[in-house]
């Protein structure tokens, strides 16, 4: 069956003489593994569409029950080439893009997710301006769709509203693995939970991240140093739930992606 599909190519694979074997996440089945002919072949059209983080609209003969699906045309929606080359740019999306191929299995389709991926690679490739707040945003959006979204209003143990910076003397607020969230420091003396004492700036700024849209991320004020203690609390975070038995996926490898 000849099927039309936008996708994000997660991870391309020299085959033969000029071919490819690639990994793409598709809007309409998911993740899938494809076969490219004379794609590195300077004069196929195909040619340099099929790296990775392209979006491109793909034609494929797609056969159920087959590993291995032939693409037969395809076009460049876009590119993190475009407007033009950028190291911070590259970081981040070699990061997301691996967490999707790693925690994803073929042939499951999730439009949410692909809307997701489709829509931060759509952000990051434009001219915005903190690669690494939209990285802590697009984390929190990809574990809450996984069923692991962290209590960020209320304290996971007492249920107390969080007010971050509301008490002078609040030495600061503690983030809890599991359960996932904050929790105010009196209500998490004594509790043998893996916790992290968090600033008040960073517990504001995972607040923001969690009401923003991608409109609203270029309206956050951020202090660097807050962003970097935000994405690395969450790409911890993600690594412990999604090594949970519970995905029914090995994922030992995740925490290893993530923390690169």
């Amino acid at each position: 069956m000849i099927v039309k599909t936008r996708a994000v190519v997660l991870k391309e694979l020299k085959y033969r003489d000029q071919s490819k074997i690639c990994s793409i996440y598709s809007r309409d089945f998911g993740k899938m593994s494809v076969i490219v002919k004379g794609a590195r072949n300077p004069k196929n059209k195909l040619n340099g569409l099929f790296c990775a983080g392209n979006v491109i609209d793909a034609v494929i003969y797609r056969k159920t029950g087959r590993d291995l699906q032939l693409v037969s045309d395809a076009n460049l929606v876009t590119s993190p080439l475009v407007p033009e080359p950028d190291l911070d740019r590259f970081a981040v999306l070699y990061r997301i893009i691996d967490i999707v191929r790693i925690t994803t299995e073929n042939d499951e389709q999730n439009l949410q997710l692909f809307t997701l991926l489709s829509e931060t690679l759509e952000k990051l490739y434009s001219p915005c301006g903190d690669f690494q707040l939209l990285y802590a945003w697009f984390l929190h959006r990809f574990i809450s769709f996984l069923g692991f979204q962290p209590s960020l209003r209320q304290c996971v143990f007492c249920g107390e509203e969080i007010v971050p910076g509301a008490n002078g003397n609040n030495p600061g607020i503690y983030f809890v693995m599991n359960p996932g969230g904050l929790a105010l420091p009196h209500a998490a003396v004594g509790i043998p939970a893996i916790k992290q004492l968090v600033p008040a700036g960073t517990a504001e700024l995972l607040l923001s991240i969690e009401s923003a849209n991608l409109s609203a991320l270029d309206r956050i004020s951020a202090d660097p140093a807050d962003t970097g203690f935000t994405v690395n609390l969450l790409q911890e975070y993600c690594s412990r739930h999604l090594e949970q038995p519970a995905t029914s996926k090995n994922l030992t490898i995740v925490s290893q992606i993530v923390r690169h």
